[in-house]
């Protein structure tokens, strides 16, 4: 199995959503919000295409594909740049930017640092990798593997995020 970013990111947002999207469910692209979040990718920062590049890498770890797709990275600064819409899933933002800092340090990449960037927010977050935060890493791995080899789905949350998720729609099907 591969584990990727988007993983990293619904196992802190949502178990649910994680498992429907581990075992092949994916709404995303059905999403307006998703959508505006890759508008918004694209159009804040237009200078970037010029000076920095987006990164694709890998890596291996416990016989473990990983896999990230950086919005942008600095090569210069060792800085990572994550664009996000909103902070409202804050926590998730910052741990699938620890996965990236983890899998750029697996690629002999030391001291590397991230910057979560907020535009619509007019806000900034400083990222950087612990020792602690590696360790976290490794059990968010191995509690995804053991949620997609499980048969049962996880319930709903009943959140406020609930309603801008891609996933809104499935998960609330019966409820009316």
């Amino acid at each position: 199995m591969t584990i990727n970013a988007t993983h990293i990111n619904y196992y802190y947002v949502c178990k649910r959503k994680l498992w429907l999207f581990t075992n092949g469910i994916n709404m995303e692209h059905t999403s307006d919000t998703v959508y505006d979040g890759k508008m918004l990718h694209e159009t804040s920062y237009p200078q970037r295409n010029e000076k920095h590049s987006e990164l694709s890498i890998e890596a291996v770890y416990d016989n473990i594909s990983l896999f990230g797709k950086i919005d942008f990275y600095d090569a210069q600064q060792n800085i990572i740049h994550e664009t996000k819409r909103s902070d409202k899933i804050e926590k998730a933002h910052e741990w699938q930017v620890k996965f990236y800092l983890w899998l750029l340090k697996l690629n002999g990449i030391e001291g590397a640092t991230a910057t979560l960037e907020y535009p619509l927010l007019r806000h900034t977050d400083h990222i950087a990798l612990k020792e602690d935060d590696i360790t976290q890493i490794h059990k968010t791995i191995n509690d995804i593997l053991q949620l997609k080899q499980s048969s049962q789905c996880p319930p709903v949350i009943n959140a406020k995020i609930c309603k801008s998720c891609s996933y809104y729609e499935l998960c609330y099907v019966d409820e009316g």
